[in-house]
Parts: C-alpha cells; structure tokens; sequence
C-alpha cells in the first residue's frame, strides 16, 4: 500500500461521538471535522482502552495497554523502559511535535512542563507551559467558568488557540519534510473556556434524553449504585441536560481545528491526518456523570476519523470495531516502519484501503483507578471487558459482572450476565479476556478473574494459575532477556515457568 512520511494526530478531551455533527446530531455545530468526515473514514464504533484521560492517553502514545505501559490511573507516569510513538519516529528521523496535554509524566493535571525524549524540545507545549505564561490571576481565572459572565474572553487567551498557533508555525517549517505532529486538546474539557460566539451558543439548548437516562441500576453492580448516589432518585422526566458552557466549548474547538486543517491544506495536503477523543462523558446517562469505572458506550465509545488522500475512500463509513490501541501499529505500518513484537494493537491499513474489512473480531478494555493521588471517584475498580461488535461483557473483578446485546439494546439497560440464553456467548467472551490478559503479560491476572459466580465450568483456584511466564521482547531498545531457569537469552518468550 501506499507510504507516508507526513502524519498528523488530532485529539480533544471528552467528547462523545454524537457531539459531533457527523455522527448523527445535526444540533451540533462541528463544521470542520464533519468536513474531515466527508474528506476520509469515519469509524462508527472505535473505542477508547480507559475510559480516563491519562491512561487513554498511555495507550494511545505507546501501542500498550494501560496494564502494561504502567499508566493505568491518572497522575501516574508510563514505565521508563516504555518508548513512545515519539521516541520509535524521531529514532527514524522524522521530526515530532506534540502540543498540548500530555497527562503522562506523573505529574499533576497540567503535567511538568519538560519534554520527554523522543520530541522536538521547540515544538513541546503542555498544559504547565500555558499556564506559565499566564500571571498569576490569569492562572485562576483561566480554571472559572464564570470568566466568561465577567470578562471578554479573547480566542488568543485559550490553550486550544495557542496549541493550534504551534502547530499552524510547525507545519510551515516542516512541511516538506518527514514529520509526525500531535494536537493534544484540552477543550472541550471543564472547565469549558471559549470566547464568543460559542459561550452563548447553546445556551437554551437542551441535550436529547436517551432512554437509558431512566435506567434504575437494578441488576447492575454496586460501584454504579454508589457513584450514582442520589441521582438514582432524581425526576429524569423533569430533568434537563443543558451543559451549554460544555457544548460551547465543543464547538470553539471544532473552530480551532478548522484552523489546522487549513494550513495543512496548504503545507501537507498528502499528509495521513487521525482525528479521535480520549473517551466521553454520561451526561446523565445510567443516572452516571463524567467518565470512570464503567464500560458503557457513553464514556469508551469515541468520534474517530481518518484522512489520507490517495488511500481513504472519501465519504466512507465503517461499522467494524476498532480501537485507540490500534494507532501506533497502524501509524508506524503507514510510514513503513517494521512493527516491534511489544506492540499489543493491530494496524488498520487494511481497514482504511476498505471499510469492509475488519481488522479486530473483538476488542479489550479495561479499568484500574481513576487517580493515584487521592482516594475518591471510586479508588481501585478493576474492570476487564471484551467486545465483538454486537456482545459487550464487563468483569468488574470487585462487584458484579454485566452482559450486553447493543443491537438489541443500545442503550446497554438489560444486563444479560445471568442469561441462559446468553451462556455460550458469554463464556466465550471471558475466555477471550482471559486469554488477552495472559497474552498481554496483565500485572493484575489470576484465578479470581476465571472464577465468577456465573461462570461454572471455571477451573479450581489453583496458585500457579496457568503456569506461563511472558516476557518482554522490547528488543528495538533492550537486550534480550535471559531465561530465569538457564541465565541464557530466552527462546521463546510466552513459556511454562
């Protein structure tokens, strides 16, 4: 297939796909991705690894699941001997920029303000750099919605406008060379700062009510009754669901990505361009806000869209699964770089040549925690899930487990886990879980994920468990590892211990 050197990573935070025009809501007022849309693929169920912006974005950056890159909870860093997307391209001479939050340093919310290896240190930009060029005051008012009652807010004084300013500079003086550049938006994430005229935008505007707002939680685990809190009680028929500063701020960035999009129009018009979101949020969904310890559809289903003049059919759709982890094998096949063995997603080139063929038969994703630093959202929810396209099975190791059809239920209301109907299907699933667990050398796996209430034929506890020790084979950066029994390089590197 056909090769570039010019790639393009494009991201906002907590954006549901039907806050975008293209996938379905015509209230949404996204001009400029829905023109991405009509420009190249839109993938209609892509789904993040966690449903949380720092280990979403561990996946994301290094082709590893958040289990295996260390980052499966906020405020906690990747691994050291884990290489990013950054580091494996600027190792093969392509200049990398990333601009915008980063979430993986282990640092706070706006991270640490250094540029990790792998990035071109001009062209490095997080959520601490803006800050610092703020006073003080500015700081504050920059983190208060209410700014935008009090003050003018200008477009020029927003992250998402001089992240994209960065990247408009970069593309004329990269242009014509190798390069992969990232736009990490913040936006459309609280706390929703935009100018007008998209503070006021929506501001009557009421979000549709999906039927599951009126789901009770009843035969759901008990984390979810716990989050919901009160929530559960609420009169959902006189609710209303206006986060117009949210959806504001939606549209804002749309703006600026418009503004992106038009300069590499004139610069890298060739250029392989990903567009995707870290995960969604409930609005009020399942009686559930913002995103955490669950798998619905609301939180790990996300807009993705891809353009590539000469390779992506324009206009095109399709309804095969995929995934976030899916975007460093896909982007490294797409230059013509070799996949490294570590790697624990699967290129989608095939995919992007024709949207009828369907790279993954089922896709994984998981939960650790939501934060390191503090104890609330829920501290350690370990959730495991397998998804095929039709069936989406949840282990929450902790609680209860859960079981959907999204065909027959979409709105994921009916948990079929004790289903009788539902055992082969079911069973199948969890083996695929497991077996991916055990595949990806998973810290958390062992006998208590087999052994669920409803699943009879599990094998007895037993403490060796499956008896496998999995390597790992990072050998573009390490040497191989030595055999434990031997102190000779490993053979093989998935073996009986």
């Amino acid at each position: 297939m056909k090769k570039t050197r010019k790639v393009i990573f494009i991201m906002t935070d907590t954006q549901r796909t039907d806050m975008l025009g293209c996938y379905g809501n015509p209230d949404m007022k996204t001009p400029h991705l829905d023109r991405l849309a009509e420009e190249g693929m839109r993938f209609n169920q892509a789904y993040t690894c966690q449903p949380v912006c720092g280990p979403a974005r561990s996946a994301i950056f290094t082709g590893l699941y958040p289990h295996s890159n260390g980052a499966w909870a906020n405020s906690q860093a990747i691994g050291d001997n884990v290489k990013t997307i950054g580091q494996r391209l600027s190792d093969q001479g392509m200049q990398t920029a990333y601009l915008g939050k980063w979430h993986l340093d282990g640092g706070d919310y706006f991270g640490l303000g250094r540029c990790p290896d792998g990035w071109n240190e001009n062209y490095w930009y997080d959520m601490r750099n803006y800050l610092e060029e703020l006073s003080e005051e500015e700081r504050k008012w920059s983190r208060t919605p209410r700014m935008m009652e009090e003050k003018e807010v200008t477009a020029e004084f927003t992250f998402a406008h001089r992240c994209s300013n960065r990247a408009i500079d970069f593309l004329k003086e990269y242009g014509e060379e190798d390069f992969f550049l990232v736009i990490s938006y913040d936006e459309p994430h609280d706390p929703y700062i935009c100018p007008e005229p998209y503070a006021s935008m929506y501001k009557d505007y009421e979000f549709p009510k999906s039927d599951n707002i009126w789901d009770t939680l009843e035969n759901k685990p008990e984390h979810q009754k716990v989050w919901a809190g009160d929530a559960l009680y609420e009169d959902k028929e006189k609710l209303k669901i206006m986060p117009s500063y949210f959806l504001g701020c939606n549209s804002f960035v749309d703006s600026e990505i418009g503004r992106v999009l038009d300069a590499i129009d004139e610069y890298a018009a060739d250029s392989l361009i990903i567009y995707t979101s870290d995960h969604g949020n409930f609005l009020s969904s399942h009686s559930l806000w913002g995103k955490g310890p669950a798998m619905y559809d609301e939180i790990t289903k996300v807009p993705f869209i891809v353009r590539w003049p000469g390779v992506v059919p324009s206009g095109s759709v399709t309804e095969n699964p995929t995934s976030h982890i899916n975007i460093v094998p896909t982007i490294m096949e797409a230059v013509g770089i070799p996949l490294p063995k570590i790697l624990e997603g699967t290129s989608i080139c095939r995919t992007l040549e024709d949207p009828e063929i369907r790279t993954n038969d089922t896709i994984f994703m998981e939960f650790g925690r939501y934060e390191v630093d503090h104890d609330s959202f829920g501290g350690f929810q370990p959730i495991r899930s397998a998804y095929d396209g039709q069936y989406k099975l949840v282990v929450n190791l902790l609680t209860s487990d859960e079981l959907y059809d999204l065909q027959a239920d979409p709105g994921e209301i009916n948990n079929l886990i004790e289903s009788e109907e539902h055992i082969a299907i079911r069973n199948k699933l969890h083996d695929k879980i497991l077996q991916w667990m055990n595949d990806t050398r998973d810290p958390f796996r062992g006998y208590y994920w087999e052994r669920r209430p409803w699943r009879s034929d599990a094998k007895p506890a037993t403490w060796d468990y499956t008896g496998m020790t999995r390597q790992r084979e990072n050998e573009e950066y390490e040497p191989r590892q030595l055999d434990y029994n031997t102190g000779l390089e490993m053979e093989e590197a998935i073996r009986k211990k």
